[in-house]
């Protein structure tokens, strides 16, 4: 299939892949084989050299099942060795319907904080990509057309990404010149202080698909609350009706319809996990439905979304945490009600129509 080797080669462009090149590679499932075949033959085209590693999902809901506490919480030894010998690193993570599962949050919570330190090691050590592979599997579990989901994967990922890059980044520099973000929604009212922060493009270089600005808030400078009414998923659990409250940048209340459990646990993960480590803005204009998966759906155009924990420090973030957990808010107007996304009383998004200053972004 011609297009898995088009996106082999924006991943490969996207992370620099080069002659002499130590190439790490993560598979997360069988159905993602595809995607990273092609990439492996295009490192190889390329003078890198690839080895893959199976990550698969289905280990981890084994350990959640039989390991005891400390081994729960162990980095995986393997994978951080084969970070810290990458130059560059990408992983293919097939979407894959969640498990039942018996297991506690807190079990839950206490892999992901192990599974935190490798990303860590991937954003410190490697220059890296994620891709997020879509399944027939996934599109029946949260009912979506399959054929629509692969569409929007390709035209999410393979795209004129200097282009598009050149208009956000404008947009990008305007935000510099700003101090405060206002979220409003029905049941949200978000003020995030974003003074003197830096907003980072993402055009194709580190997750496909792709497609957003981000800074880092004042850890101390949100307020408010936000909800996120539409279910969705993490870590192999279902969230829906998520209601958080700020109080001088910190989690003060955490409420949902489904999940509540498992967000607390993740929210105590540790004290950084309470503050707010990005802010980001979904730019990509091909991504159209929202999947119930956090990686694709923080792309779509129309969307803002918030990471718990670790911020980026390129945007002059100084949030840590083993957590990075990106919730996406869908502004535009649908059963939930539309919203607002202002920057310093401008509006980016009103009552759930993308405006000039984001709409030109696309054509400049």
């Amino acid at each position: 299939m011609d297009q898995w080797r088009d996106l082999a080669r924006v991943a490969a462009d996207g992370t620099g892949v080069t002659e002499g090149d130590n190439v790490s590679i993560f598979l997360t499932d069988a159905s993602s084989v595809a995607a990273a075949e092609a990439f492996v033959a295009e490192c190889y085209r390329r003078g890198a050299f690839p080895q893959t590693l199976l990550t698969d999902e289905r280990f981890d809901r084994a350990a959640l099942e039989h390991a005891p506490v400390e081994l729960l919480g162990r980095v995986p030894d393997v994978e951080a060795d084969a970070l810290r010998w990458s130059d560059v690193h990408v992983s293919f993570r097939g979407m894959q319907p969640p498990a039942p599962t018996r297991e506690d949050d807190t079990r839950l919570a206490i892999q992901r904080a192990a599974k935190g330190a490798i990303s860590a090691l991937r954003w410190s050590e490697t220059r890296w990509a994620v891709v997020r592979v879509p399944t027939q599997e996934w599109a029946e579990f949260v009912g979506i057309d399959a054929g629509k989901l692969f569409d929007e994967f390709f035209a999410g990922c393979i795209a004129d990404w200097p282009a598009l890059r050149a208009g956000w980044q404008h947009l990008g520099h305007r935000l510099e010149l700003a101090d405060r973000v206002h979220i409003t929604a029905p049941d949200t009212d978000l003020r995030l202080d974003i003074g003197g922060r830096r907003w980072v493009t993402f055009a194709g270089e580190a997750n496909l698909p792709d497609g957003e600005l981000a800074t880092a808030p004042h850890d101390h400078g949100v307020e408010g609350f936000i909800t996120f009414p539409q279910r969705f998923y993490f870590a192999g659990r279902a969230i829906e009706g998520l209601r958080l409250t700020f109080e001088r940048g910190t989690v003060t209340d955490v409420q949902a319809e489904e999940g509540a459990g498992l967000a607390q646990a993740l929210i105590d993960t540790d004290d950084g996990a309470r503050h707010v480590g990005e802010l980001g803005i979904g730019l990509n204009p091909a991504l159209t439905t929202l999947t119930g998966d956090l990686f694709f759906d923080e792309k779509v155009l129309g969307t803002v979304h918030i990471a718990l924990g670790r911020a980026y420090p390129e945007c002059g973030g100084t949030n840590q945490s083993t957590l990075h957990w990106d919730i996406v808010k869908d502004l535009r107007d649908g059963p939930h009600g539309a919203g607002d996304l202002l920057v310093d009383g401008e509006p980016l998004i009103r009552a759930g129509q993308v405006t000039s200053p984001l709409a030109g972004a696309h054509t400049r």
